[in-house]
């Protein structure tokens, strides 16, 4: 069985129904007490596929007798609305119906059933044929209170179902002739990855809402006075699996999250111009990247120039994303008090979007001269195949335009995309994490690996995206990377148990010397996580033995142990540490666990020196975030918004994301 709906049966019976429909094709129906046991009292046979979705309405008073409706749709493409009528008590039941004149609108009589004492009928009332694809869901409009106080709740005569075909449509019963018809359809121009899993009237009727592939939500409201106009409305959206890692923007405009569905997006506050709304809200304003594989990492590029990233999926090249025109106008709109966008940016920004290619794994740029309306956001035609059909390929060309509201997911999903600009080639394996270094100059990778040669680092020049070092010290992945904050340093953290430290220099002909300077076993258990201080050569390393040790290099190189953190409940998958207070060397650093749980310590490191850190002299206090606010399994990334600059603000903002699909913003506030 696939799907239920239960019911009063008509006429003050106090007798229940309860239908069932599954793969069988059939709709099986039961019928009892409220206290009794339920009995099967028929079946109706019609649909030629799966019963998908059944739903009762509430009693129908047509002046003759009571009755009931049904709906039922399949996978057979149709939508069937059976009529369960009341033909009176056993008692009074003498001889047969007469049949009435068969006309268009009349029913087909189907079975008889006995419940209880009271007798039913049961009438095919309509056939609503109108879908292309499977019908998952049906459901009749919401009942509205009458005006007639005896009878209650009104059950208007509208059903609206939810199709594969990428479209829901509401029906409704002619006036004149009773025939039931298409009165709404919406969705038909939405180019969505699949089609709708069901659909939901809202309490009042005025809206109605589909859910697709992956969780993505589609609304529409009803806006017209006299006569109907439904327009596609804004709505939550996010990911529908494990979020691997999040980054923030260099300047903190937006946050960048990836994900095993396969997606990057990126959130950010929506500056409101309406003096009398409620602030800012987080949105979703585009989806740089919509790929074939997994994606496991990301890191921005930090430094001057156009927005940029790198991210690391299931497959062993690392890929280079830049800001295109369309993007950068719609950031300045959604967060700029300023109306009018630089025209020096747009001067130097000749790529105005990106292209989905059909097979490949790659998206194209589309430059700012190509001739089309930028003002066509909805009207999208699709490439047709020679003979007017969809072929495999038929992608949407993509209409990137700079929006001046938060988008919905029709055009996240295929008009904010950016231009893919360079493939990282190197490592043997599938890409595990990714870092940046604050400069900008280079990114670090590591890669799932079994052996010392696949575990190495590859160091890669922003710009050229040159190799430019491939540095070796672990024999198992490197699970995490961070270069210090004045980026002399690099420190790996791996599956090993061990931390790796290198020194990174920097010759004046772009050219970068890199030396392992420190090696060491931490932990009992993998080493999850680690996180510099912005203030210093302090870091931390979190792992499944369930602790978090802080460590100061020294001058020399060498590596002291300074402190380690009271055990946790659970495994330390991720940790981020902010500066507060430069001259004091304080700062918070947050944890993340394994059971979804976060807590901030308020860290103090106390230096013998200007520069070289006294071990065992660091202090630690603790707040833990309440349970309903974390996450409900592991945590894989925390990010400070800005962590070295915080030093005269009160309010810090905290990004986590974690396996239970949530990206997660808090706020902090430093007393």
């Amino acid at each position: 069985m696939v799907t239920l709906s239960l019911a009063q049966l008509p006429g003050n019976t106090g007798l229940i129904a309860l239908a069932m429909g599954g793969l069988d094709n059939k709709i099986y129906l039961y019928c009892a007490e409220r206290t009794g046991k339920f009995v099967r009292a028929c079946e109706l046979k019609g649909h030629t596929d799966w019963i998908r979705s059944l739903d009762f309405s509430l009693p129908i008073f047509s002046g003759e007798a009571d009755s009931v409706l049904l709906v039922s749709s399949s996978q057979d493409k149709g939508i069937r609305i059976w009529k369960l009528t009341l033909r009176g008590s056993l008692a009074n039941t003498e001889g047969t119906y007469k049949r009435g004149e068969i006309g268009l609108a009349s029913y087909i009589e189907g079975p008889f059933f006995v419940a209880g004492s009271f007798s039913y009928q049961i009438s095919l009332e309509s056939l609503l044929i109108g879908h292309e694809d499977w019908v998952y869901s049906v459901q009749w409009q919401p009942p509205s209170l009458a005006a007639e106080e005896e009878i209650g709740f009104y059950q208007p005569q509208s059903i609206l179902s939810a199709s594969m075909d990428k479209t829901m449509m509401i029906w409704q019963p002619e006036r004149k002739t009773g025939i039931w018809m298409n009165v709404v359809t919406v969705g038909e121009l939405s180019h969505c990855a699949l089609g709708f899993y069901g659909g939901h009237w809202s309490p009042d009727a005025r809206s109605i809402l589909a859910h697709g592939y992956g969780g993505s939500f589609h609304m529409w409201k009803n806006i017209g006075v006299s006569s109907d106009n439904w327009q596609p409305q804004k709505v939550p959206s996010g990911h529908f699996a494990a979020v691997t890692d999040i980054a923030w923007a260099r300047c903190g405009e937006y946050l960048l999250s990836v994900s095993h569905d396969q997606t990057t997006r990126i959130f950010a506050p929506w500056h409101n111009r309406d003096p009398q709304s409620d602030g800012d809200s987080w949105n979703e304003i585009a989806r740089p990247q919509v790929h074939g594989h997994d994606i496991n990492c990301a890191a921005i590029i930090q430094g001057k120039g156009n927005h940029r990233f790198v991210s690391g999926a299931e497959e062993k090249v690392a890929r280079v994303f830049e800001a295109p025109l369309s993007f950068l106008k719609t950031l300045h709109y959604a967060t700029s008090e300023q109306s009018s966008f630089p025209e020096d940016v747009q001067a130097d920004v000749q790529v105005l979007g990106a292209n989905m290619s059909a097979l490949g794994l790659s998206q194209k740029p589309i430059y700012v001269n190509v001739t089309f309306s930028l003002s066509a956001t909805h009207e999208i035609q699709e490439n047709l195949g020679n003979d007017g059909l969809d072929t495999l390929e038929s992608v949407p060309d993509a209409v990137p335009v700079a929006l001046t509201e938060p988008p919905i997911e029709d055009q996240l999903a295929w008009h904010t995309l950016w231009p893919e600009s360079h493939k990282l080639y190197g490592h043997g394996n599938e890409l595990f994490s990714l870092c940046c270094d604050h400069e900008g100059k280079l990114v670090a990778s590591s890669c799932k690996a079994q052996s010392a040669t696949v575990a190495e680092i590859w160091l890669w020049q922003v710009g050229s995206w040159k190799a430019v070092g491939r540095l070796q010290s672990h024999s198992l992945t490197v699970t995490q990377m961070e270069f210090s904050h004045d980026d002399n340093l690099l420190l790996a953290v791996s599956r090993d148990r061990q931390f790796s430290i290198f020194k990174i220099n920097r010759a004046g002909n772009d050219e970068i010397d890199y030396k392992l300077v420190a090696r060491q076993e931490a932990h009992k258990r993998i080493i999850w996580a680690c996180s510099w201080n912005p203030f210093g050569h302090e870091f931390a390393t979190g792992s499944r033995d369930k602790t978090v040790k802080i460590w100061g290099v020294e001058k020399t190189s060498s590596v002291k142990p300074l402190l380690t953190l009271p055990q946790f409940d659970s495994s330390v998958t991720a940790l981020s540490w902010v500066g507060l207070d430069r001259q004091r060397n304080d700062g918070l650093l947050a944890v993340g666990m394994e059971s979804g749980l976060l807590q901030i310590w308020s860290l103090h490191v106390e230096r013998s020196d200007d520069s070289i850190p006294a071990p065992g002299v660091a202090t630690a206090q603790i707040i833990r975030l309440d349970p309903f606010m974390c996450h409900v399994s592991a945590v894989n990334r925390l990010a400070w918004k800005n962590p070295e600059n915080n030093e005269n603000s009160t309010n810090l903002q905290l990004a986590s994301c974690g396996a239970d699909h949530c990206v997660r913003l808090y706020e902090v506030i430093v007393h």
